[in-house]
């Protein structure tokens, strides 16, 4: 938790202004309690109270005695009446400045926190986008969700909300307990043995709220996972008629979190209540005691009522010093959720003396490489083959045979367990990360648009690129005549996911992208699959055009599509089984021959 007060370094300045701010409020806090002790002897007194003298006293009491000295002449002076009237105007402008100076705490804590908020939120999405794929293949997307939205506003709310207050409070309390001290030490140290009783009732309590509010924020990830996968499956939900499953495994799921919502809530509403009336306890107690001593006459009765309001300044303090640990104890569980994000391992990284790239030039090649995800089974077992510069090669096989994993290797989506892929006679994993992801142009299966402009989508991460540029792409991808045909052409915006164009036009849509990129190598899974006949012939004209003297893996999954390439792999089960070009497999009358005879049917 503490790692939140890393983020106050920018915000110094202000931070220290809130302090400042706040030892003004406490100051004109106790101020204004002290005050009233010659208002009570003003309109108690019968006569003229005599003149108190310096000699023997402490430096604490000077502007005490100094103080009163100013009033008895005044009074003496001017009368009763008037003297009341100075001390009114006295107390009344000492709790202006108090609450001028809170006004003011707040007012520079507010982009403080704030800010903080917008820091972390930040670093949480920038370490989401470093963050190996293979993270993401044991974390539920609404549970992501609801740390980079739920849990850093739960901690503006709980924590940064309480840094204000946890500054002020221990100020008062700490002004206002010597100043009682200096009044009577004994009568302070007994008030203060029962507020012992008071903090082990608060302790035990804020354990409780901490291990419920962090299974609250799990409970909240897995809603909005539920809700992200309803969305997105919901013409299968409608389709299969699971309506009243979803909706019940949801209900299930939210009962879940107001059950826990409720004992949070009703836990965090005691601690209020509670120190209150533990205070008035102890208030009562207090009064009994200090009351006998005026009985006694150990002690004046104005000085007795002013330390009873005294004690009783420090209670909202310690209410809200109470408050502020329970919200930080429910602040805690969320920035622990967030620091499990932040404390994730990147595993690929750079190498301290890592290459940089410009340029690939000769060969690809894979040396006995072997690759498994975690704990599973084997996916690539002991993979090797060339791919020379400008030349093409397809990757076949059922699913689940390794193709795409082996596509994710080459821009180091995934590191190899075992062997070494080399780019022109050297380890990719020598290379500089961002250099070599420069080379690939990547065209998925699962056309991924997002929520903008089709310029944009284009365009996307690419810096001064022109608008004819961005047109020949789309020409190129037989995409520029159904751009030209939306309401604002290039400007058009396709909605989430690009869902208000058709699987073809995204699927266009992302080969303009891998186009306008002009990439040294091609990574394409079956990028025609989602187009339609005459579109697809279209967009294959273009794909050759492209993959002339270029480099490209492919992998296929109409077979159709790869009879030209240079060399074509038939995987199984993680192995090369067959390898060849299109002619040399028909004629081996292998697995190759049979895949080809099953599509034809």
């Amino acid at each position: 938790m503490f790692k939140i007060f890393e983020y106050l370094r920018p915000y110094y300045f202000k931070a220290l202004l809130n302090i400042i701010f706040n030892i003004l409020t406490a100051f004109f806090s106790i101020v204004s309690m002290v005050l009233l002790k010659p208002f009570l002897d003003i309109l108690f007194a019968s006569k003229i109270p005599a003149m108190p003298v310096y000699e023997g006293s402490s430096y604490f009491s000077f502007p005490i005695i100094w103080f009163n000295r100013s009033l008895i002449e005044y009074i003496t002076v001017y009368g009763h009446s008037a003297a009341l009237f100075l001390v009114c105007i006295v107390i009344v402008a000492c709790f202006f400045l108090k609450n001028l100076f809170r006004y003011l705490s707040l007012y520079v804590m507010a982009p403080v926190r704030n800010g903080i908020e917008f820091d972390i939120r930040n670093k949480v999405y920038k370490k989401l986008l470093e963050l190996p794929l293979s993270f993401y293949s044991s974390e539920r997307k609404g549970d992501l969700m609801s740390r980079l939205s739920s849990d850093v506003s739960e901690i503006q709310w709980s924590i940064l909300r309480s840094l204000e207050t946890l500054v002020r409070s221990p100020i008062t309390l700490l002004g206002s307990i010597i100043v009682m001290l200096y009044i009577s030490p004994g009568l302070t140290l007994f008030s203060f043995g029962l507020f012992l009783f008071v903090g082990i009732g608060i302790g035990r309590l804020s354990k409780s709220l901490r291990k419920n509010s962090g299974k609250a924020q799990e409970s909240l990830g897995s809603i909005l996972s539920i809700i992200d996968e309803s969305i997105g499956g919901l013409r299968v939900i409608q389709g299969f008629g699971a309506e009243k499953y979803q909706a019940e495994k949801f209900s299930q799921e939210n009962k879940k979190y107001l059950s826990l919502s409720n004992k949070i809530q009703r836990r965090r509403e005691l601690a209020s209540p509670m120190s209150e009336f533990l205070g008035i306890c102890v208030i009562a107690a207090l009064l009994l005691y200090g009351g006998n001593l005026v009985f006694s006459g150990n002690f004046e009765a104005s000085t007795f009522v002013m330390y009873i309001l005294m004690f009783y300044n420090i209670i909202d303090p310690a209410k809200n010093f109470a408050s502020a640990m329970y919200d930080i104890q429910k602040g805690r569980a969320a920035a622990e959720r967030i620091n499990s994000i932040l404390n994730s391992q990147v595993d690929i990284q750079n190498k301290p003396d890592a290459l940089a790239l410009k340029s690939f030039e000769k060969e690809i090649q894979f040396e006995s490489v072997s690759f498994n995800y975690e704990a599973q089974q084997q996916v690539l077992d002991n993979i090797s083959f060339r791919l020379e510069k400008g030349k093409s090669l397809a990757l076949v096989g059922v699913s689940g045979s390794g193709k795409s994993t082996i596509a994710d290797l080459l821009p180091r989506f995934y590191e190899v367990v075992s062997g070494r892929i080399l780019l022109d006679g050297i380890d990719i994993n020598d290379y500089k990360l961002s250099d070599l992801r420069a080379l690939f142009g990547i065209v998925s299966q699962d056309a991924v648009l997002f929520n903008d402009s089709i310029f944009n989508n284009i365009v996307f991460g690419l810096e001064n690129v022109g608008e004819a540029e961005v047109i020949a792409a789309a020409k190129m991808a037989q995409a520029h005549d159904f751009i030209m045909e939306t309401a604002d052409g290039y400007n058009s915006y396709i909605g989430d996911r690009g869902m208000k164009l058709s699987g073809g036009q995204r699927q266009r849509l992302t080969l303009a992208r891998a186009i306008l990129r002009n990439p040294q190598i091609l990574l394409m899974d079956e990028a025609t699959s989602a187009l339609d006949s005459e579109s697809e012939k279209a967009v294959q004209l273009a794909l050759e055009k492209l993959l002339e003297s270029r480099t490209a893996i492919i992998i296929a999954h109409r077979l159709s599509t790869i009879r030209n390439v240079d060399e074509i792999i038939v995987l199984q089960e993680g192995k090369i089984v067959e390898q060849g070009n299109h002619e040399a497999l028909i004629a081996k009358d292998g697995i190759y021959k049979k895949l080809v005879e099953l599509q034809k049917l």
